[in-house]
């Protein structure tokens, strides 16, 4: 029983024997000798009301009692519920302090990196990473001191007994009711086997420009197509776009690093490949493709990303207001194009108003006009060089 209970029971029933005595001595009153007789029934009548009292006050109590026992209950079960939540989370999670020192860590941590979850307590994240990238947590958790949250990096996180695994860490700073860091929050996830196809992914792309002739463009020249030819990207980025009956330039996609484009992946009539920036293209045979499956197993997913950033395209230019279109531009932009700074995410190439209106099927006039509401409004902004910014607080 808790003890608070038997506090209020004790209190209710030494309530009671007063009570009781109050009653005994107010029925033996007419025992007493005539002069007390006359004083001692008033005085006891006022103590009975007052006891009266005291007992409603007493129920009252001891039902306050029973809903607080009852609140702290449901508060101890919800506790639990996001306790287990925590513990039982598929990622690891851990708490910190400002210093990196662990105060709370789930299963998840405890088997990624091999050590039981009460010994995880104490110990500093940073002991947890490879020598090479302890500078960059540093950074990390010197910039959640400024700011609530900060993007994803990746490291190479070691285990207990010396194996070594690929992670993605994002943080949040804890704040206190005065908006003061005292504390953060990551999110570990092992992306080990992501690297793996990465890494493959990347050494099929290499082989992609080995044997083969290298063409250089340079930023805003023509770039020309071949029927029977499929570009592969190696660096840089082109626009592909066409031209509506107006003469108005119409932005079919934007072909980055390690994707692919070609005249026969197109049903346009019209159908132009403009360098944005200094490029360097692969060309590879169909012919080639069509004789090699494994070459064919390295062109599809590429066609599928050029498929999948069509329908973005396209989903991007149903929206209704002009304003929408830009801002979801951008957003693809920073994430296919995008680099972490201070300041927050700088897309890398530079588009003039003219490209960005094609992209959003809207004038010139209405993107500058756009461009400035957003800088007004803190969104965006550009560095020295011209290039956007995206803020990632907002």
């Amino acid at each position: 029983m808790d003890i608070n209970q038997v506090d209020i029971e004790k209190f209710v029933y030494r309530t009671e024997r007063m009570y009781q005595r109050w009653s005994d001595l107010l029925h033996g009153s007419v025992s007493l000798s005539p002069s007390k007789a006359e004083v001692l029934p008033q005085a006891l009548m006022e103590l009975g009301s007052a006891s009266q009292t005291l007992q409603v006050a007493t129920e009252e109590l001891r039902q306050q009692n029973e809903e607080l026992t009852e609140t702290r209950n449901l508060l101890e079960i919800e506790r639990q519920r996001y306790k287990d939540l925590f513990d039982f989370a598929p990622d690891g999670y851990l708490v910190t302090d400002l210093n990196g020192k662990i105060q709370e860590a789930n299963r998840a941590c405890s088997q990624l990196f091999d050590i039981p979850q009460q010994n995880l307590t104490g110990k500093l994240i940073i002991n947890f990473v490879t020598l090479d990238d302890r500078h960059k947590l540093r950074c990390q958790i010197a910039k959640l001191s400024k700011m609530q949250k900060v993007g994803e990096i990746i490291i190479c996180c070691q285990k207990k007994d010396g194996g070594f695994f690929h992670a993605a860490l994002t943080a949040t700073s804890v704040c206190n009711h005065q908006g003061k860091v005292t504390g953060l929050r990551w999110l570990i996830r092992d992306i080990t086997e992501q690297q793996r196809v990465k890494s493959t992914q990347q050494s099929c792309d290499l082989d992609l420009s080995k044997n083969r002739p290298l063409h250089k463009y340079c930023r805003r020249e023509a770039v020309p197509l071949g029927n029977d030819i499929i570009w592969y990207v190696n660096s840089g980025l082109v626009k592909l776009s066409s031209l509506c009956e107006a003469g108005t330039e119409i932005l079919l996609g934007l072909i980055g690093e390690g994707m692919v484009f070609g005249a026969s992946l197109t049903s346009q009539q019209i159908y132009q490949v403009t360098a944005i920036s200094d490029v360097e293209l692969v060309p590879v045979m169909q012919t080639e493709i069509a004789a090699s499956p494994g070459l064919s197993h390295v062109i599809l997913p590429k066609i599928k990303q050029r498929l999948q950033q069509t329908e973005y395209f396209l989903a991007i230019a149903g929206r209704l207001k002009v304003e929408d279109r830009l801002w979801n531009l951008l957003e693809y932009l920073k994430q296919d194009f995008g680099q972490y700074t201070p300041m927050g995410t700088r897309i890398n190439i530079r588009f003039t108003h003219e490209e960005l209106a094609s992209a959003c099927c809207t004038t010139r006039v209405t993107i500058t006009r756009l461009v400035q509401c957003f800088q007004q409004k803190g969104l965006i902004s550009f560095d020295n060089r011209r290039h956007i910014i995206i803020h990632d607080a907002v």
